[in-house]
């Protein structure tokens, strides 16, 4: 992990811990910066941002493993074999999804700020892409395995057909991304979107509409996660730059509105036409559904939170801090939104014809 204080902007400074802010005058060290050697409770804090990140992967991976089964107890639905492992495949290929398309659009909220610092975050798209292929291969040997049937005899079936259509796109957007021209990647990164949208709605009642509903939530949800972990890593290198770095986050702010009027539309749409009103508490997928919602309502709150203390306040540091709890909370919803693609259909338990 980290040996010292985070030199990487992703690497969140923890809840509890000042922001950082250029120094006023002087010789006066910048906060959250160590001297040379410093020791004390000051030396002690770079571990912090490392520990809490474990932390919050472990929790993460925990609710992945653990989520598909705990939703599922006492609704009498079948079990879906295996369906811990496909949540934490799946949330690796939402997490991939996200990282390089933030990577793709935010640098464009980057450029227009004036009096910006000449310094840019590391690009992880490329790294992204393949961890994100890497989880659609595990998903092609797991439904080998599940369905008995060799790999060759799996890519025939309609989802590993998908699948593989997946893996090799986020692999040609991994090209994409280190080659010159890495806004190239957008094409195969929009055929990676439009097969897993297609891979989501096997149902026969109008699965057309719901691929088409998937595909514009899961881009805006991509846009939105991404773009903000971007943003939040370019404050964070821009800390002796706070005008800038408020501009920042304004322009991200204002991006951000349309994207969440964007997931609550679609949102609800695909709730009313996939989830039957009588099983809204007694399913899966209902329960993981209301957990959510409760998530996005968190995340709602911050945001709105965040986007309050940017307008009142010169220095950004609250509204940064803010931010990155927004983050964590949206991590949480990748995590369940995944577990809603493995839970059961909730129509075949529903009593409604």
């Amino acid at each position: 992990m980290f040996s010292g204080p985070p030199a990487d902007p992703a690497a969140p400074t923890g809840p509890g811990l000042p922001a950082a802010v250029p120094a006023p005058t002087g010789d006066v060290p910048r906060a959250g910066e160590i001297a040379g050697g410093a020791s004390g409770p000051r030396a002690g804090r770079s571990w912090t941002a490392p520990l809490l990140l474990s932390a919050a992967g472990a929790l993460a991976l925990l609710v992945a493993l653990l989520g598909p089964g705990l939703v599922a107890r006492g609704t009498g639905e079948l079990r879906i074999p295996g369906a811990g492992l496909t949540t934490v495949l799946r949330t690796v290929l939402f997490a991939a999804l996200a990282l390089h398309l933030g990577e793709l659009i935010a640098p464009q909220l980057v450029r227009p700020v004036r009096g910006r610092p000449r310094t840019a975050v590391r690009n992880w798209a490329v790294y992204a892409s393949l961890a994100g292929a890497a989880a659609a291969a595990g998903q092609i040997v797991r439904l080998a395995a599940v369905s008995d049937l060799g790999i060759t005899e799996t890519y025939g079936t309609r989802e590993g057909g998908l699948l593989l259509l997946i893996a090799n796109g986020l692999v040609l957007a991994a090209l994409c991304a280190a080659s010159r021209r890495p806004a190239l990647a957008l094409a195969p990164l929009a055929l990676v979107i439009g097969a897993e949208a297609l891979r989501a709605h096997p149902e026969a009642y109008s699965p057309e509409f719901g691929a088409a509903l998937t595909v514009v939530h899961l881009t805006a949800a991509s846009l939105w996660t991404g773009g903000l972990l971007y943003v939040l890593r370019t404050m964070w290198l821009w800390r002796d730059a706070p005008v800038a770095a408020r501009a920042l986050l304004g322009r991200y702010a204002r991006l951000a509105i349309w994207l969440y009027v964007a997931l609550a539309a679609t949102g609800t749409a695909s709730t009313l036409r996939r989830l039957p009103l009588d099983v809204v508490f007694t399913s899966a997928y209902g329960r993981t559904l209301l957990v959510k919602l409760a998530l996005m309502a968190v995340v709602s709150v911050l945001a709105v939170a965040a986007r309050r203390r940017m307008l009142r306040d010169a220095d950004p540091a609250v509204a940064h801090r803010l931010a990155r709890r927004e983050q964590v909370v949206l991590g949480l919803v990748v995590v369940v939104s995944a577990i809603l693609t493995v839970v059961p259909d909730p129509h075949w338990i529903s009593l409604r014809p």
